[in-house]
């Protein structure tokens, strides 16, 4: 049995009267790739944010790598430190060439000497594809190198998890392919990998579990054969009907 990287037991969360998530359990071994999908509004997002406390939940609870999430800020950073994440958004200091971006967190928060640290970045974004680009500020890189830079940024932190919020849904189609093949490239590589995304091939390549959420629900979960061959909620054949046939 492989150890747990994350736990979820019954997680609720309200955003004022609004119950967003209702007793989510969902448990990710160490290694293992999880897809989340489901339609827009479902709670996929705020699950993932919850992971690493970007949302705080009010009920249940969360543990990654074994430590408990709580109000307390020291197990926040602990987790937050074993937690990459990679947004929609690109989140990149624009004033910052992309080398500055990729050694700030490890200068800062490990203590990494700049040397090291500028090592480090080098070394990811040559795993990333574009380690041309070191000196460019984020304003001088297309969207699909941006969005490698944020997940360059975020190796460089050598997170024990990785989590993706949709990490392809504000790119131009011809710059998917690039981000999801380093994203495959890395679940390869064994890492644990909780992915927001409505990128079905990828979910079909590399997904361990398939999670479906629907009105702040998990409907269904799956190994990804079964999930697309025959899934068993007449919600998920829906979802799955609209989203394949496109």
């Amino acid at each position: 049995m492989a150890e747990t990287a994350i736990e979820m037991i019954g997680v609720n969360k309200w955003f004022g009267d609004f119950h967003v998530l209702k007793d989510i359990d969902l448990t990710v071994g160490a290694g293992e790739r999880v897809v989340v999908c489901g339609p827009s509004g479902s709670g996929k997002s705020t699950v993932v944010r919850c992971i690493n406390r970007l949302e705080a939940h009010q009920q249940g609870t969360i543990r990654v790598d074994g430590i408990e999430l709580t109000d307390d800020p020291g197990s926040v950073a602990a987790i937050r430190s074993e937690v990459g994440m990679v947004f929609q958004q690109f989140n990149l200091f624009p004033h910052l060439t992309v080398l500055q971006n990729l050694t700030l967190g490890p200068m800062k928060a490990r203590g990494l000497p700049r040397s090291e640290a500028e090592d480090r970045a080098r070394m990811y974004l040559e795993r990333v594809k574009i380690p041309e680009q070191a000196e460019k500020r984020p304003g001088q890189l297309s969207g699909g190198q941006q969005q490698r830079v944020a997940i360059a940024r975020s190796l460089c932190m050598e997170p024990k998890v990785m989590l993706f919020d949709e990490p392809t849904s504000a790119l131009d189609p011809e710059m998917i392919s690039e981000v999801l093949d380093v994203m495959v490239e890395l679940a390869e590589e064994g890492m644990t990998m909780v992915v927001v995304t409505h990128e079905m091939g990828f979910a079909r390549k590399v997904a361990d579990q398939m999670v479906f959420m629907d009105a702040g629900e998990i409907v269904e979960t799956g190994a990804p054969a079964e999930f697309f061959e025959a899934p068993k909620s007449a919600r998920c054949r829906t979802f799955l009907g609209q989203i394949l046939s496109h």
